[in-house]
């Protein structure tokens, strides 16, 4: 009897989760399921950094300093780009996304590739402001293990953003200058 209360439950629990996912898609294929794995991911990473946070016993701070926030801002930019748009990151991301064509200097336009389950992490992967979540994360979660360690790498982006600012300044400014010949 349980068990077929319980088989009931289940049926009548799917079908609801199907007619919410038709009612809210209107029509277009959205992989509502994907992005609910990758929210149950991303909840389990963060409680496994925060659990390294609490054993290694370190204090948290009262407030972020701003330093560090504006550290941690450009860092995580310049490495979700890197992550989620760099041609030498392509090898990462080939698995879930099909290569479309350039982008930018040094950069791809890929998209997910629909089938197979890989839409959700291919969607993840290719978008930088998806990206940027995780990398926010972990970066905040370095600072507050290694924080010496993770400033030194959070640095290091930045001055590759502001290298890579640098040459598409000059980059315009030759373009400008001779009339793009």
């Amino acid at each position: 009897m349980d068990r077929q209360a319980d088989s009931r439950f289940r049926r009548k629990a799917r079908g609801l989760l199907r007619r919410a996912a038709r009612d809210y898609s209107a029509e277009h294929e959205r992989p509502l399921g994907g992005y609910l794995a990758a929210m149950a991911g991303f909840g389990a990473y963060t409680a496994a950094w925060a659990t390294a946070v609490r054993i290694r016993g370190r204090p948290l701070p009262d407030r972020p300093e701003p330093w560090d926030v504006v550290l941690t801002s450009v860092a995580t930019f310049r490495l979700s780009r890197l992550l989620s748009k760099g041609s030498v990151t392509s090898p990462l991301r080939s698995p879930f996304t099909r290569y479309v064509s350039p982008q930018g200097p040094a950069e791809l336009h890929e998209e997910p590739q629909p089938h197979g389950g890989k839409e959700t992490v291919g969607e993840l992967v290719t978008c930088p402001f998806c990206t940027s979540v995780w990398v926010t994360s972990t970066l905040t979660a370095g600072q507050l293990l290694w924080p010496r360690a993770t400033r030194a790498a959070m640095g290091a982006l930045t001055a590759l953003a502001g290298a890579d600012a640098l040459q598409l300044a000059y980059s315009a400014l030759v373009d400008k200058t001779t009339g793009g010949e």
